[in-house]
């Protein structure tokens, strides 16, 4: 895989952790990475943006793009309308990854949101952007209550395009679980129809860069790098 794209079920959960710990894993193997961000939302001029934050936490060495930045934190077409700025189509989005992916060992594709968000006025979604790319999807889910039924939406709209989804990975699991979360180690790759490959710990973001990338392996499995075993994970920590 050269091209992965990264898609959450909502918003504040997890996305731009994940893609750092990925980057990270990916960097310190000796591969060279690129996180490209189609649509930054929310996040002034001269501010830090989702794809700053992957390259302070993942090292100096990955790559950081962006190809639009909207002042108002909504979805990328409704920002970009409100701004008056030209919106990012799923087209542009392709063609800034593979370009990235020609100097790049892998290339990932964090999102906005969730997988279907309106980036123009003619609907397209980050889901056109995978297709176009024929690249598998990452899906960053949270840990509680709920998240089940987003979970199962969003892997029924990946398979309904022919998307490969390669798993799911929690975004912030707490420090303490409730039962909804302990139980959801079990039944989310169910409602996914993918495997359980990560989860990151709560407030992962907030440790220093060198302590996220030292830690890093521990939170994401072998597919994606880390040694992260999800068995052990859940007779540990499930119900």
């Amino acid at each position: 895989m050269s091209i992965i794209v990264i898609t959450g079920t909502g918003t504040e959960i997890g996305k731009t952790v994940a893609t750092s710990a990925l980057a990270a894993l990916t960097s310190a193997a000796g591969r060279t990475v690129a996180v490209l961000k189609p649509a930054q939302t929310g996040v002034a001029t001269g501010e830090a943006g989702d794809a700053d934050e992957v390259v302070r936490l993942a090292g100096p060495a990955v790559t950081g793009a962006e190809l639009a930045r909207y002042p108002e934190p909504l979805a990328p077409d409704t920002a970009a309308r409100r701004a008056g700025l030209a919106p990012v189509r799923p087209a542009d989005v392709a063609e800034a990854a593979r370009k990235l992916a020609e100097e790049h060992d892998l290339v990932l594709v964090e999102g906005a949101g969730g997988l279907l968000v309106r980036f123009d006025e003619e609907g397209g979604t980050l889901a056109d952007a995978a297709q176009l790319l024929g690249a598998p999807v990452l899906v960053v889910v949270p840990a509680g209550l709920g998240t089940l039924n987003s979970t199962a939406l969003t892997a029924e709209a990946l398979r309904a395009r022919g998307i490969e989804q390669l798993g799911v990975v929690v975004g912030s699991w707490p420090d303490a679980p409730d039962l909804a979360a302990r139980c959801n180690l079990t039944d989310l790759p169910k409602a996914a129809g993918a495997p359980l490959l990560g989860a990151l710990p709560e407030g992962a973001g907030g440790l220093a860069p060198e302590a996220f990338r030292s830690a890093a392996p521990g939170w994401l499995a072998p597919a994606l790098g880390g040694t992260w075993d999800a068995a052990e994970f859940t007779a540990t920590a499930g119900a």
